[in-house]
């Protein structure tokens, strides 16, 4: 409880830092809604100018509009889309399932690419195998995942006539139509992420192999599923697993583009919207969603050592 309290003040502390970065930063951006509204074309008054700004809160020091924000934040008021007038927290939140689906589902084709591809290929004497997987590890770590998202549906629109849809289904709407939506998504995003997974679990399960309780337990005369499964596979989950956490933060920085790529109406489709139509509010609100996701990622996958090797012990 302790650990617990401790890492839960650091992020805190981190998600602060987060808001203050993201505040500054997305103000450098040149123009402001007011240009976005009037265009290149549009003439305003200095008073009229002033009037805008001031309907949007913008007139005064930045300052005092963080402190504004960060203080509405902290009362669950994420503030007002500049665009539609909308709650942005309502907007996010309507948002958000689109985004958890698409990194749940990446998450589970990684999981059942990058773990048996992995063992196998630290068990086999197949030397083609081995070539095999090393093949996809290589490819999977150099292509990047909106390349891999363009030729997928390129592939895919000449080969299957597969094009990316122009309305989203939802699961609870028509739940084969929305599983076929999201497969190029999924397939883009878990290429990279399965190839990391793979690698890690491939060094992980011969470093574990070689220890004296695998050679124990196999002297036991225990078969050889039980030994690599019970003994080996778990032992060697430890590092698989950090890294599958910190690899989050690399998934949840794809899906800015990928959903873009294929029309998804998700957090990184109206994050990367709003940054276009400096929409202020909107923007700082779902960084902040990212990054609240990413810090209790990281905090699960370090309470999850404590299951997988009992022998952890938090200071």
């Amino acid at each position: 409880m302790r650990y617990l309290v401790r890492r839960l003040l650091w992020t805190l502390a981190a998600l602060l830092g987060v808001s203050l970065l993201i505040f500054v930063l997305v103000r450098l951006i040149p123009g402001t809604i007011i240009e976005v509204i009037t265009g290149t074309e549009g003439q305003l008054s200095p008073q009229q100018r002033l009037d805008l700004l001031r309907s949007f809160g913008l007139d005064r020091p930045l300052p005092v509009q963080y402190a504004l924000w960060l203080w509405n934040m902290l009362q669950g008021n994420l503030g007002w889309s500049f665009r539609t007038s909308q709650p942005v927290a309502g907007l996010l939140v309507s948002r958000l399932p689109i985004t958890v689906e698409l990194a749940v589902l990446t998450v589970i084709c990684v999981t059942l690419i990058g773990l048996p591809l992995g063992v196998a290929a630290s068990i086999t004497r197949s030397v083609r195998l081995k070539t095999f997987v090393q093949i996809i590890g290589l490819v999977g770590l150099s292509v990047p995942n909106f390349w891999a998202g363009i030729v997928l549906i390129i592939v895919a629109s000449f080969a299957f006539h597969w094009f990316p849809a122009l309305i989203f289904v939802t699961p609870w709407q028509d739940l084969p139509v929305n599983l076929e939506q999201m497969s190029l998504p999924v397939l883009s995003l878990a290429l990279g992420l399965a190839a990391v997974v793979l690698r890690m679990t491939r060094s992980s399960m011969l470093e574990v192999l070689g220890q004296d309780y695998v050679r124990v337990a196999q002297a036991k005369g225990l078969s050889h599923s039980i030994v690599l499964l019970r003994h080996a596979l778990r032992n060697a989950l430890i590092p698989i697993v950090t890294v599958l956490g910190l690899q989050m933060g690399t998934l949840l920085g794809g899906v800015v583009i990928t959903e873009q790529i294929f029309g998804l109406p998700g957090l990184g489709w109206t994050l990367l919207n709003g940054v276009y139509q400096r929409d202020y509010p909107v923007v700082q609100g779902a960084v902040m969603l990212f990054a609240v996701l990413f810090v209790l990622t990281n905090l699960f996958v370090d309470l999850t050592y404590t299951y997988l090797d009992p022998r952890i012990r938090y200071q």
